[in-house]
């Protein structure tokens, strides 16, 4: 059975192809990523009502279901003499896990993010040509918005549901490999920055400033 967000997430596939509507006006290449890999998070401190309670220590738990995952629809400006100038729609499965020295210093019996951070972003890439070589490093930089899933049991009550968390920075680097005509392999490490501050029980708010780090391995398909 597929998560609750997978099942509203139609939305992405949506947007993709309203980007390929667009290359194909301009006669731009347009690429479609899927990648996963490994996912972590540093401690971060959490605020409830603007007071700090306690150092959340992270887990990312990247291959547990809902696994970490994400898809990517890249235009590349190839008709605009910037042909390797990319804008790119980004979207990550990011999640996070309060460890358990975490939950007993909090007293609280469940806190994560596991059907996600989910973040949005939209980002500029620059890719670098090797002459005669298959290989093309990139970078990227952009900025988005982050909707995780809330998921807090604490003694006063439980809270579990998708919020606007708020706005996400993220920045990447990676080494693409074109294996066949119009595919391509590429390893990337990518970081992402997100306020997040959302509402649990209570009438409380809880806000948090989470890093997420992640090494991902994907393929793409460019036409």
């Amino acid at each position: 059975m597929l998560s609750p967000f997978l099942q509203r997430a139609s939305v992405i596939p949506l947007a993709f192809a309203a980007m390929a509507g667009s290359a194909g006006s301009a006669a731009a290449e347009m690429a479609l990523s899927l990648y996963g890999g490994y996912q972590s998070a540093p401690h971060s401190e959490i605020d409830i009502d603007g007071v700090r309670a306690f150092t959340a220590g992270w887990e990312g738990r990247s291959f547990t279901w809902p696994v970490y995952w994400g898809a990517r629809g890249t235009l590349w400006l190839d008709d605009y003499q910037m042909p390797n100038l990319g804008i790119a729609l980004d979207f990550s499965h990011t999640k996070v896990y309060a460890d358990d020295e975490t939950l007993a210093k909090a007293g609280w019996s469940h806190f994560e993010y596991s059907d996600g951070l989910n973040l949005l972003t939209l980002n500029a890439l620059y890719r670098f040509p090797l002459n005669d070589s298959k290989w093309t490093p990139y970078v990227g930089l952009g900025a988005g918005i982050n909707v995780p899933h809330v998921e807090v049991t604490r003694p006063s009550g439980r809270t579990y549901g998708y919020q606007f968390g708020g706005p996400t920075l993220q920045a990447q680097a990676g080494l693409a490999y074109s294996f066949a005509r119009n595919w391509d392999a590429f390893i990337e490490y990518k970081a992402n920055y997100s306020w997040v501050d959302v509402d649990i029980d209570s009438g409380d708010s809880m806000k948090s400033n989470i890093w997420t780090n992640a090494v991902n391995l994907g393929v793409s398909f460019s036409f």
